[in-house]
């Protein structure tokens, strides 16, 4: 209970942070360009909507920009604005007043960032729905598409990219702990993902955990831009996880500055 306690404590605080509005506005983004795009040219939109494979296509153009950019970027940003949000309000020695313990605060703090980053994976996928829905209520010549959602196969990936951004939530979340300074954090994730962009093309680029969504979406939509690892990503991903994960508990023990 006296987790459960913490966790909704947690979730309190962040309702008024831009990370709320980092998540909705992160989540519809993509879907709303495609929508804007379709209404737009109605004639091309009602050739794509006729094809077979609609869903499929549709699912690879909205997770292009999702899995290379907003997904890496909106990870690095939500866990660096929830954990910030002790030393902008100067309140860890609030919290570490507490009857509760380190371990306590340590693991409500990524709870709340886990369901934050779920939140986000749930707009996104709302949004990819109405993205296909809402230009045939709005056009005339568009039909609702005729093949079956493979809900399946699509919530199948969504556990793939989520798997795949834990070593970048583990990280952000031992910087953002360890640093005061709220643009650092965010710093070094921006750093590693421009890293992880120039190394796509080495053979031992998945070395660098930031380049997992990535190379998921380039495995999954068959791309040749990228060398794929024969190991697979999602253990790579776990691994690096617990390992960054577990450094982060120890250092947040052991901190001497507290507050």
């Amino acid at each position: 209970m006296q987790f459960i306690w913490s966790v909704q404590s947690e979730w309190l605080k962040k309702k008024r942070s831009l990370a709320v509005w980092l998540v909705v506005v992160g989540g519809f983004f993509t879907p709303t360009i495609v929508i804007i795009a379709r209404l737009v040219y109605p004639n091309h939109a009602a050739v794509l909507y006729a094809k077979h494979g609609f869903w499929r296509s549709l699912w690879q153009n909205s997770w292009e920009s999702m899995a290379i950019f907003l997904l890496p970027m909106g990870c690095i940003l939500i866990v660096s604005l929830i954990t910030q949000l002790e030393y902008k309000n100067n309140a860890w020695k609030q919290v570490y007043t507490l009857p509760i313990s380190l371990t306590t605060i340590f693991c409500a703090k990524l709870a709340v960032i886990f369901l934050m980053v779920g939140q986000f994976f749930v707009f996104f996928n709302i949004g990819i729905y109405l993205s296909a829905v809402i230009p045939c209520l709005l056009l005339r010549d568009v039909p609702y598409p005729q093949d079956p959602i493979p809900f399946l196969a699509f919530l199948a990936e969504d556990l793939y990219y989520f798997i795949d951004c834990l070593p970048i939530i583990a990280l952000q979340y031992l910087l953002s702990l360890q640093y005061k300074n709220f643009l650092l954090p965010i710093g070094i994730g921006f750093m590693f993902w421009v890293g992880s962009l120039a190394v796509l093309s080495w053979q031992y680029g998945y070395t660098i955990p930031y380049t997992y969504c990535m190379l998921q979406f380039l495995k999954s939509s068959g791309s040749g831009k990228a060398v794929i690892p024969t190991s697979n990503l999602q253990n790579l991903a776990s691994s690096y996880f617990v390992g960054l994960i577990s450094i982060a508990y120890l250092m947040f023990l052991t901190k001497k500055e507290k507050g």
